[in-house]
């Protein structure tokens, strides 16, 4: 990764931060773009917008970070619900990629991730809203993988269980919780950041080089075993 240019949306916190500072130790040089960020590196991706400040010309690598977590039963979900996740999760991932495709095509070995969840492929009562926007983002990367491949872009998804993230602090907030999720994870603990961000970062990585259009479940266990 040295001296690869690589753009993170969504990166002040969490597992934006960990891949952040992993790839920083690997010599790529970082770019980091969020909501809570202050001057150019401003964005909030729920705006209307074309182009992004501060991008470098060349774009090596893009990670799409924003998320959500909205859990309850499907009666009490509202419409605006269901806009806000896919707005967050689907709408912001597009514009950002629009924005950041010129400088992707212009790499020699351009390479992006995005973020699904365990719930798709599981199927998990309380998660209709998060999991119809998450198969929305496995849908478009499927279908960018294989628009962008003549372009030498890759375009990869990790699928992540519960994680340690402050997106997912009300769902680890005591010991008990905590214990629950380690409970339902066959590997008998529920996701760290760094457990995220390497796979994230192999993915970007020239190691990962002949990997397109696939979806990395690196949950624990929890989409494959029981």
């Amino acid at each position: 990764m040295k001296d690869k240019n690589v753009v993170i949306i969504g990166g002040n916190s969490g597992i934006g931060l960990k891949v952040s500072e992993m790839l920083e130790a690997k010599g790529a040089n970082v770019f980091l773009f969020s909501k809570t960020a202050s001057g150019e590196s401003k964005l909030d991706v729920t705006e209307d917008f074309e182009t992004i400040s501060g991008l470098p010309t060349v774009i090596d690598g893009f990670v799409y970070c924003p998320g959500t977590i909205n859990l309850k039963p499907f009666h009490r979900f509202s419409l605006s619900d269901f806009r806000n996740d896919y707005e967050i999760n689907v709408l912001g991932a597009v514009k950002t990629l629009k924005a950041c495709m010129p400088g992707l095509k212009k790499s020699s070995s351009g390479s992006v991730v995005l973020f699904s969840t365990v719930a798709v492929k599981v199927g998990l009562g309380f998660h209709s809203s998060i999991s119809s926007a998450k198969g929305a983002v496995e849908g478009l990367a499927k279908s960018l993988a294989a628009e962008w491949a003549p372009n030498g872009i890759r375009v990869n998804v990790v699928s992540p269980s519960l994680t340690d993230t402050p997106l997912a602090a009300t769902l680890l907030g005591n010991e008990d919780k905590k214990e629950a999720s380690n409970k339902r994870h066959p590997l008998g603990r529920y996701g760290q950041p760094a457990d995220i961000a390497s796979a994230t970062v192999y993915l970007l990585s020239d190691e990962a080089s002949w990997m397109t259009g696939q979806n990395l479940h690196v949950d624990g266990g929890m989409s494959s075993i029981k």
